[in-house]
């Protein structure tokens, strides 16, 4: 099984092909990705690497945990798994409802 790492700091104009380049130092990497805004397109400054495995994640996070990278300090460290997200919205007083605001009709 491998190990997936979360890497901050990254400078905004860094490429997942500048990622796998740098982690590849310290063992396979599986899949590199720079997390960008949805609807800009921009960097948001993190991303997270898949390396072979945990022997090989542990060794870069050692290695890169503090370098830089563009000038720009990393974070590197295990990747929390991702919470799970709520429907959100609706509901309450302005979200729906048959809620008018606090006056009554009649």
């Amino acid at each position: 099984m491998g190990s997936k790492l979360y890497v901050g700091g990254l400078p905004y104009s860094a490429t997942e092909s500048e990622l796998t380049t740098l982690f590849a130092a310290h063992g396979t990497v599986e899949s590199a990705r720079v997390i960008t805004d949805k609807f800009t397109g921009q960097s948001r400054g993190f991303g997270f690497v898949e390396m072979a495995t945990q022997d090989e994640g542990k060794a870069a996070i050692t290695a890169l945990n503090g370098t830089e990278m563009g000038g720009r300090p990393l974070t590197v460290n295990e990747a929390k798994p991702q919470e799970p997200r709520t429907g959100g919205g609706g509901g309450g007083r302005f979200g729906g409802g048959n809620d008018s605001g606090g006056r009554n009709r009649f």
